[in-house]
């Protein structure tokens, strides 16, 4: 493990909400608060509540129950309340700012918590009208702006279930999740600006409507024209207030984030009223110090998990939400320097590709720009590499802004491992799991290892902790609890000595497109839609900006010959079925696919292969000739530069 590059002083620590809250605890230090969480899970999530000021309509009677096992857990038994009350309500009587909104082309906008709650409340109504009642399925497909976060306070605020996706999908993509989600309404909007450049947002969703029989309602920002079932947004803003939100039980959900996963269609995963909104809020409070009047910003979409914790880290803590809807290089590569200075921002949330793209800009863009302002720089979604949290600690930091390294998932509501800011802190790593999250890492063997890379695992379930699949209860256990016994298996690789951790990679064969977790077989299932296409495999490969890319390997009927042609079809597929932003390096074209005797792709393979890597145990392959076959199609450059027409046609000759 490296050596520190950022050590806490005993001043600035003094004023840490955690160092605080720890002495009220009588705790004397980090590890014995730790320890204590893990230890007593119930003191913890008990306290944690307490610390945020969580609102109960009706207390609850026992704040942990496993009578269902460790799988299901019941968090805050026999407790009434509603998200609204705590995130927003709470604050509603304050002149204190909500939401700083900024558009690409530099359009602002700004709400107080005062003038957020009485929004809210004007669209849950409208909602109401509209038709949506508790338990109904809205799904949220909308740019980074202020209407998205109202849709998700709203929808909470009557007892609906909100299902974000990303800004950015194409219909195959969105039909999926609409579909699986059961959405009785869709809210999207007429479209948004990338890089000065429309994005018909409204036009997707038409193309998919035809497929989407359960939808009785798309509202639509910013449109015109509109004939049923779209109806304008404006309608939602005039039905009058809705006033006192609708008791919910604690474990009642309230939002569905699709993941997605090696197998199969994305993974529902289900938010409670007292379980996404407390892990997300806590996290942000013990480990980037966002407290009562900061500003977080996060660099992000609503349609991934970090969008919603964006939102409910701030509101729950009384800080207000930074929205920036626009590429943070555009107009010029200052962008996202220019944010932190205009609004003051305290907490900035990037990823590590983002910083790599910056990274290769120059240092000049970091200019004239005061970033005083930031407590912290916080980053998730991909591992660092060393280069990269370098440039962002010493060029954009001056090496006085630490960095919180943070991971977690949709699964999790927040994170795993982190850094806290009463630890030293090493470039790329992780100085400590979160308190209440027991982490151990283990061997194929399930033993506990030590410097050795191993399975990420937890061992006692948390608050936010999923509470399943939605409508796929056996899905939920065989993906993170069919492993080992008893643990929950996360999909990393993870190393630690005792003291710092480093995450290596994903264990399962899911791809991180710049943070972007993408299942193969959603490459995979457009690939083999095509007539030429028998079947094919997705894998990730390393990027240098995105820190992995996606190549697919594709298996063409005996009489169709590989092209360019071909290949420059099937990518313009792929990038209408999942988004431009997700489309695949390159296809290549073989003969087959490695496979075991039961017919399973061996994607570890392909991909060993590929990166001229020792490929493993071949035996159980029916086909290992092809094996030679994947590793002729990279000999030259294993980061995918320019092919030949010849290289495409492995197999085809």
């Amino acid at each position: 493990m490296q050596m520190s590059k950022w050590v806490p002083d005993e001043d600035s620590m003094k004023s840490l909400r955690l160092v605080q809250w720890m002495k009220e605890l009588n705790l004397p230090d980090y590890d014995s608060f730790y320890q204590k969480s893990i230890q007593e899970p119930e003191w913890f999530w008990s306290a944690v509540e307490k610390e945020l000021g969580f609102v109960w309509k009706k207390p609850y009677e026992e704040v942990l129950n496993l009578d269902n096992g460790i799988a299901h857990p019941h968090w805050y038994v026999g407790g009434e309340c509603n998200l609204v009350d705590t995130a927003l309500a709470k604050w509603a009587e304050t002149d204190r700012m909500a939401i700083l909104w900024e558009g690409e082309q530099g359009e602002v906008r700004e709400y107080t918590y005062a003038e957020l709650h009485a929004w809210v409340s004007q669209v849950a109504s409208g909602l109401q009208k509209a038709g949506i009642q508790k338990g109904d399925r809205i799904t949220l497909f909308m740019p980074m702006i202020p209407e998205a976060t109202v849709s998700i306070l709203a929808a909470a605020k009557i007892g609906a279930i909100i299902s974000p996706i990303f800004s950015g999908y194409a219909e195959e993509a969105l039909k999926t999740r609409v579909i699986a989600a059961g959405a009785k309404m869709i809210i999207t909007a007429d479209s948004f600006l990338r890089r000065g450049k429309q994005v018909d947002m409204l036009q997707t969703v038409r193309n998919a409507l035809p497929e989407l029989g359960g939808v009785e309602t798309i509202v639509v920002v910013g449109g015109s024209d509109l004939e049923a079932p779209f109806m304008d947004w404006s309608r939602l803003e005039e039905a009058g207030s809705f006033e006192d939100s609708v008791r919910m039980k604690s474990d009642d959900p309230f939002m569905l984030i699709y993941t997605s996963g090696t197998t199969g269609k994305p993974k529902g995963t289900v938010h409670t009223h007292a379980g996404f909104p407390i892990k997300a809020a806590i996290d942000a409070r013990v480990a980037m110090d966002l407290v009562e009047g900061d500003r977080l910003l996060w660099v992000t979409d609503m349609g991934w998990m970090m969008g919603p914790f964006q939102l409910f880290a701030s509101l729950m803590n009384g800080a207000a939400m930074v929205m920036y809807d626009g590429v943070p290089d555009y107009p010029e590569s200052d962008r996202l320097w220019k944010l932190v200075h205009k609004w003051r921002v305290t907490q900035l949330g990037i990823s590590p590709t983002l910083i790599r793209s910056l990274m290769a800009k120059g240092e000049g863009w970091l200019d004239g720009h005061n970033l005083s302002s930031l407590k912290v720089f916080a980053s998730t979604g991909e591992p660092w590499n060393s280069a990269s949290w370098l440039w962002l600690f010493q060029q954009a930091g001056k090496s006085q802004i630490p960095i919180i390294n943070y991971s977690g998932g949709t699964e999790i509501s927040g994170g795993i491992l982190g850094n806290v800011l009463v630890k030293p802190i090493t470039p790329a790593a992780f100085n400590t799991p979160l308190p209440g999250m027991e982490v151990v890492v283990l061997d194929e063997n399930g033993q506990q290892v030590v410097n050795k890379v191993g399975e990420l695992c937890l061992t006692k379930p948390w608050v936010g902790m999923t509470n399943g699949f939605w409508n796929e209860p056996e899905r939920y256990i065989k993906t993170y609890w069919s492993t080992y016994d008893g643990y929950w298996v996360h999909g990393d690789w993870v190393e630690t000595d005792g003291e710092s951790w480093e995450i290596k990679g994903r264990s399962d064969d899911t791809l991180n497109i710049a943070g972007k977790r993408v299942g193969p077989t959603e490459y995979e299932s457009i690939l083999v839609k095509h007539e030429d296409v028998v079947e094919a495999a997705a894998i990730g490969i390393p990027d240098s900006i995105k820190g992995e890319a996606c190549l697919c390997f594709a298996v063409l009927k005996g009489h169709v010959k590989a092209s360019k042609l071909l290949e420059d079809e099937l990518l313009e597929m792929i990038g209408h079925g999942l988004g431009k932003a997700l489309k695949p390096k390159g296809i290549y074209f073989l003969s087959d696919l490695p496979k075991t005797r039961n017919q399973k792709i061996m994607r570890r393979v392909i991909k060993s292969a590929y990166l001229q890597q020792e490929p493993g145990d071949l035996s159980s392959l029916v086909n290992p000739e092809v094996v030679r076959e994947i590793a002729l199609c990279n000999e030259e450059d294993i980061a995918g530069n320019h092919r030949s027409e010849g290289d495409l046609m492995r197999g085809n000759q």
